[in-house]
């Protein structure tokens, strides 16, 4: 009896699905030359070509639709599986595998997921933060129940995901006593000159910000940057400079770094998606996550996906 190598099978689902030997290489973790050959290996089994090329771009062939098609069955339905054995643990913990965008600011995350552990049955939480893209080739790979994320996949990225929107929160500035002092007076023009902590300017928030400042003639002096909210805020607490977040965490902003709000940044608003290889949401901390963000986090600011 003939068996399908399903490793084989797995490199060239991927492939087809990426639309490139190099993207699915890099989610793979492994040099193109050993997918391509894998690949190759795989159609002298089957007797088909199941690629061609066009130009710089790999095409399927029939014979590869119709294995595509198959694969695409045949993956959907491990998936499944997984989420049936995950949802009847036999007595294990419920085990969820949540990937966190590095610019998701910390304490949102915290106070998102910490829902999950409040389920009655046991639960094993296990966080990875990377880059939006880098965590969804890891959701792909099902190596991630679902990413918590600023904003949408990027649709350039081939992979299915489903974009859920959580909620939006309004954005305020904050400042170490002192600061707060000085620069709450005559807000936002106050803000001119003033030392400014701000996220990288890779991300939604930063662009944000950067045009509200644009609309207010206000022009900061931009002190720091950071890829890592959690840095930002301890630099902030230093008294370093002012420094953006989110109002729906603002008692825990206040408390844990000891500082104060300074106003509010109207019409900047920063979204939490939550990102999943499914349009409905099975796994039950997932769906304990969402409702959590949407009802208690975000309150009357969430929105229904």
């Amino acid at each position: 009896m003939e068996w399908v190598n399903y490793h084989h099978l797995f490199y060239f689902w991927l492939v087809a699905r990426e639309g490139s030997l190099g993207r699915a290489s890099a989610g793979l973790r492994l040099a193109q030359s050993t997918v391509s050959k894998q690949i190759h290996q795989f159609e002298d089994v089957l007797g088909h070509k199941l690629f061609s090329k066009s130009g710089r771009q790999l095409v399927l062939t029939e014979s590869g639709r119709v294995v595509f098609h198959y694969a695409d069955e045949i993956f959907g339905l491990g998936r499944e599986m997984l989420d049936t054995l995950r949802d009847r643990p036999d007595g294990k913990p419920l085990r969820i595998t949540v990937g966190i965008a590095d610019v998701v600011p910390k304490l949102v995350a915290e106070r998102v997921l910490a829902s999950a552990l409040a389920l009655p049955e046991p639960v094993r939480l296990v966080c990875r933060e990377d880059s939006s893209d880098r965590l969804l080739a890891d959701l792909a790979l099902h190596g991630l129940d679902v990413i918590l994320t600023d904003a949408p996949a990027n649709p350039n990225v081939k992979v299915r995901a489903f974009n859920h929107l959580l909620g939006e929160s309004e954005i305020g500035f904050f400042g170490h006593p002192g600061l707060a002092s000085t620069y709450r007076r005559k807000f936002p023009a106050s803000l001119a000159g003033a030392p400014m902590l701000m996220p990288t300017d890779d991300t939604v928030l930063r662009r944000s910000l950067d045009q509200w400042f644009d609309s207010v003639g206000v022009r900061p002096n931009v002190v720091g940057e950071f890829e890592d909210s959690a840095l930002l805020m301890v630099f902030g607490m230093r008294g370093v400079g002012v420094f953006p977040a989110s109002m729906v965490v603002t008692k825990e902003v206040q408390e844990q770094y000891k500082v104060k709000l300074i106003g509010k940044a109207a019409n900047v608003r920063e979204r939490l998606y939550a990102v999943t290889v499914e349009r409905r949401i099975k796994h039950p901390a997932v769906v304990a996550i969402c409702d959590t963000a949407r009802s208690v986090v975000f309150g009357s600011s969430a929105v229904r996906s």
